[in-house]
Order: structure tokens, then sequence, then C-alpha cells
């Protein structure tokens, strides 16, 4: 079961986020928040999967709760839906850490398979997200020279592969694939799976 939070200040989009996920055999919504330091302190104490997320709230940004359990709950992981696609959110959303940035236009299907890939390790923008993600990276300096095994890492990654699956196509342990995954990051002067992908796909890095 995927465990899944939903963080939203809107009763009617919360409580029907709460809904959907109730459709789904798999998904176990575990609660929600209403506001920022709410958020927090509920991903502190339940550690959920994966956090649906929107940007704007009170008391504590989306950005902000995203930082603020970076070290307390490290192995949840955040899918952003939200109604605001301008790059003075996605990309502060991206570097604090977010695997996924939806919109909120998104439909059930494409929210649920966001959630998934997530939890697998994958990353998640949609479309409209994705474009002005490589138009902005695409005025940012070249990345520092990537090994060939890097490279074949982040080729897996864009795929959307999981650090157990990645390890296990190339015959290496899941440490050694946080290793490169950590390396990669760092190259690429990203901090998230989605942040690498994207740059990989706009630099050509990977087919």
């Amino acid at each position: 079961m995927i465990r899944v939070l939903v963080v939203d200040d809107h009763p009617v989009v919360r409580h029907g986020l709460m809904a959907m996920l109730g459709w789904e055999q798999d998904f176990e919504p575990v609660g929600d928040a209403a506001n920022g330091r709410q958020a927090v302190n509920v991903i502190e104490q339940q550690q959920p999967d994966v956090v649906l997320l929107d940007l704007r709230l009170p008391h504590l940004s989306g950005i902000e709760v995203m930082r603020h359990t970076r070290a307390s709950a490290p192995n949840t992981r955040f899918l952003v839906l939200t109604t605001y696609d301008t790059d003075e959110y996605i990309g502060p959303a991206l570097h604090a850490g977010a695997a996924g940035y939806l919109l909120k236009d998104a439909s059930p299907e494409e929210v649920f398979r966001a959630i998934r890939s997530i939890h697998e390790g994958g990353a998640a923008l949609q479309s409209g997200i994705a474009a002005r993600v490589l138009k902005r990276l695409a005025t940012e300096p070249a990345e520092d020279e990537l090994s060939q095994r890097e490279l074949d890492v982040l080729q897996l990654l864009v795929r959307g592969e999981s650090n157990k699956a990645i390890a296990l196509k190339l015959n290496i342990s899941e440490n050694t694939i946080k290793s490169h995954v950590s390396h990669i990051f760092s190259k690429l002067d990203v901090r998230s799976r989605a942040e690498a992908v994207a740059v990989a796909l706009q630099r050509g890095l990977v087919k």
C-alpha cells in the first residue's frame, strides 16, 4: 500500500482528493492538513510515502514544508499539486525536493500515475511544466562531465526506474546506485530526480 497524505487549504479540494485516493486499492489515505505548520506535524508523525502538496498554504508554504521535513521524514516523497505554473514556483519547488509537479487541472488518472511513479523512485512532471523547466535550464551553465556509468544510471532515471530496479539492471548494489545518483545531482547542480530528468533531456545527455 502507498500511504498518501493530502495538504491543501481548500476543504473541497482536500476532501475530494481524499475520496479519490480511496477509490484505488493500492492507496491508503493516512490524513490531511490544511496549513503548512499542521502539514509538518502530520508528516513527522505519520511518515507517509507520498504527500500531495499545494504550494500556497497558511503559516508555511509548501516549499517550506519540504525543507522543514527533509531530515525528519527522509523517505517521504512530495508531489506538488497546484494552480501555479510559473518559474517563480516551479524552480524552487523542484530545488526543495519535489519529485513531481502537477497542475490541479490534471485528471485523476494522471495524479494516480504520478503518485505510483514517484513512490517507485521516479519523477513526474506535467508536460507544460516540463517545457517551462527545460526553457529555464537552457540558459544555465553546462554540467560537469558524467562518467559512462553515471550516464547509464541517468538513462534509467529518465525512464522512471527506482534505485532498486536500476541496481538489478546494472548488476551492482543499491548503495552504489545511491552514490551514483548523488554524484549526478552534484554534477548537474540539481536536488531532485525531477530536475535531473529535465536537465538530462534538455541537454541531450540521454536518449
